[in-house]
């Protein structure tokens, strides 16, 4: 392996890391459900039945909004798992 593509395979790998740090207010079903490592429909189902507490949001893709968590919710989540059935 070259020197060049060495540099360019960290060069990869940090952007990845970056990716991972970055803090947004909020994220997609999709977005939540890698960081939790769990499936998106799974996540959706999460937030339908209130075990986790998302927002339906107008996603500029038709007439359906889509689900987003919060940042503050990943946390919480993290912290305590789901919250409980009403």
């Amino acid at each position: 392996m070259t020197l060049e593509q060495r540099l360019e395979k960290i060069e990869g790998m940090l952007v990845v890391l970056v990716e991972r740090q970055t803090v947004r207010e909020w994220y997609t079903t999709h977005e939540f459900a890698e960081a939790i490592g769990k499936a998106e429909f799974t996540v959706r189902e999460y937030c339908r039945l209130g075990r986790l507490r998302g927002e339906k949001r107008q996603s500029g893709r038709g007439a359906y909004p889509q689900w987003v968590l919060s940042h503050a919710e990943l946390e919480r989540y993290r912290r305590n798992g789901l919250l409980p059935l009403k």
